[in-house]
């Protein structure tokens, strides 16, 4: 008999169904890394290489090989540094070849800057400050030959170089590199590692340039592989005198309005940490402090804690014993030696020169410092101010950022109680809950050009945000955070108005025979001040004809080099 298994034959599986899976394709994880090999490998096939080193007569073929159309290419354009040699080189690729660039500036100060773009190289740019080309800017971005991305403040752009403007190449200055490739940045080292650290580590390519190739660096302030190329250059980087002002052209109106601050703002709310902006009224305060200041006792009690650039202009603060410490965004010429002799002050490294760090900086400015104060071109009748108008875009640098309250910040100073404590408007933000307010001063002459005065009904920004197609007006600091105005005619007290039309009579009293000056009556005007939300000179006590050239500390570049001890040496440009 045969078995049931023999009878039915061999046993037949049954199929398998076939799988509902859907068949997905893998992505490459590596696209960006392996698009930097061979970018890498088209180099070492254009032009030669030697230990990271690219000779400067190469600059121009190596760039066409590094670089592709599109790119977003950071070029490190600051305040203090440029990489010039590179920019210039870049200026001369094919633009048949290179094209619709996307460029990452924090400071656009020279032309080959510019000419990028008018040789089609460039395309679009995302910037901070323009500078000395603030009205070839304006108008290439009105012609439409640069689409601007955004003016930002310095560490608003950083930011967003590690988010969604990662940049695919960056071009940096450095003093020097070794063999090996680390590079030494020294007192202008500023933003180069914020943009090393956003490029190399997301797999983009840094190229140095560097003044020459030592056998050992003075310190490491880049480490050698961050850094992808190095070009040694003829000609050292190029560094601009920007915070430098010659205490002979302050003229009689800055000291006046410095008096004012300082017994009007300084003085009553015991400012110890602050930012001063770049101009010739806040150099007039540096230079008031050991004489002005000091007749009014002020020493060890105001302008102890700094976040600022090393400003000539306040040495002789410095040598009088008012100065505690300075953090520094960036150096500034021919105040090397003087920093490095003053470690007790300055952040200085174990070889002696300056650490600078913009980006730090800009943390401490809108942190730890209890007041900005600086300078505009227009400010409206609501208090905005800004530094683009239709025929000129100088962009903000770091305003925006200092000159702002910092909601988030949480450790307190008698200051900032102080002044929170008067803020007029809390109780309609915040109801009983009480807050602390940073001190924002916008310090300008009434009238400088009737011309071009500087108090308006309405910013240009807004007839430059219509040429230039922006979404919104470019604004440095906005009226809600500003706290006063100073001019040559008084101190507005805005942070105590109780409303914008309170604010704007305030505005108007200290706009001199600028048009805003005519919207407000003398019986207003009296009503302000005998408030106290208005104050002229002599209401602060302070006589007009004792605002002299002789109260200053130092009457010239010449006596700043002697108040230092020969240390500071006067840049070659103001020699000229």
């Amino acid at each position: 008999m045969m078995s049931a298994t023999q009878q039915m034959g061999v046993f037949q599986q049954p199929a398998k169904p076939e799988s509902h899976t859907l068949k997905t394709h893998q992505p490459s994880w590596t696209t960006i890394g392996d698009n930097t090999q061979a970018r890498h490998k088209r180099v070492s096939g254009a032009v030669p290489v030697l230990n990271k080193i690219v000779r400067e007569e190469d600059a121009v073929d190596f760039f066409e090989a590094v670089l592709e159309p599109g790119d977003r290419v950071c070029i490190e354009g600051t305040n203090q540094k440029h990489a010039q040699v590179l920019s210039r080189a870049l200026a001369q690729v094919d633009p048949g070849t290179i094209h619709h660039l996307h460029i990452l500036q924090s400071t656009l100060s020279l032309p080959e800057h510019l000419d990028i773009f008018e040789k089609g190289i460039a395309r679009k740019i995302d910037l901070s400050y323009a500078g000395g080309q603030s009205r070839r800017f304006a108008e290439m971005v009105i012609k439409g030959q640069i689409e601007l991305g955004a003016i930002h403040t310095y560490v608003e752009l950083y930011a967003r170089y590690f988010l969604d403007l990662q940049p695919r190449v960056a071009i940096i200055a450095a003093h020097a590199a070794d063999a090996a490739g680390n590079l030494y940045t020294g007192g202008n080292t500023e933003d180069t590692p914020a943009i090393v650290e956003a490029a190399k580590f997301k797999q983009g390519i840094v190229i140095a340039q560097v003044d020459e190739i030592m056998e050992k660096l003075p310190r490491v302030d880049i480490p050698a592989d961050w850094v992808d190329y190095i070009v040694p250059t003829a000609q050292p980087f190029y560094q601009e005198a920007l915070f430098t002002r010659d205490p002979a052209k302050i003229t009689e109106k800055s000291i006046l309005m410095a008096m004012m601050a300082i017994k009007g703002i300084y003085a009553p709310y015991g400012v110890q940490s602050l930012n001063h902006g770049i101009g010739f009224d806040t150099a007039a305060i540096e230079l008031l402090l050991p004489t002005y200041g000091a007749e009014l006792g002020l020493k060890g009690k105001i302008c102890t804690h700094w976040v600022l650039n090393p400003h000539p202009t306040l040495i002789p603060a410095i040598e009088a014993g008012w100065v505690q410490a300075i953090y520094c965004f960036g150096s500034e010429k021919g105040m090397e030696d003087y920093v490095a002799a003053r470690p007790d002050v300055f952040a200085t490294g174990p070889d002696g020169s300056l650490r600078s760090n913009r980006a730090f900086a800009q943390l401490a400015g809108h942190y730890a410092v209890d007041m900005f104060i600086g300078s505009t071109l227009e400010i409206d009748q609501w208090g905005n101010s800004s530094t683009a108008t239709a025929d000129r875009i100088v962009g903000f640098g770091g305003a925006p950022n200092m000159g702002a309250n910092a909601p988030g910040r949480r450790h307190h100073t008698k200051t900032w109680l102080e002044v929170g404590k008067h803020y007029a408007l809390n109780p309609q933000l915040n109801g009983p809950m009480p807050v602390g307010k940073r001190l924002i001063v916008q310090i300008v002459q009434s009238c400088r050009n009737p011309l071009r005065p500087t108090f308006v009904e309405k910013l240009s920004a807004w007839e430059l945000a219509e040429k230039a197609y922006l979404p919104l007006p470019p604004v440095m600091i906005y009226g809600q955070d500003l706290s006063h105005i100073v001019t040559d005619i008084g101190i507005a007290h805005l942070y105590r108005c109780k409303d914008l039309d309170e604010r704007r009579a305030c505005i108007c009293a200290v706009a001199g025979d600028a048009p805003l000056g005519k919207l407000v009556d003398a019986n207003k005007i009296g009503e302000l001040r005998d408030r106290g939300l208005v104050q002229y000179p002599e209401d602060l006590g302070v006589n007009v004809q004792d605002a002299t050239h002789d109260r200053l500390a130092a009457q010239s570049l010449d006596e700043l080099v002697e108040q230092s001890g020969g240390l500071y040496r006067i840049p070659e440009s103001f020699n000229e």
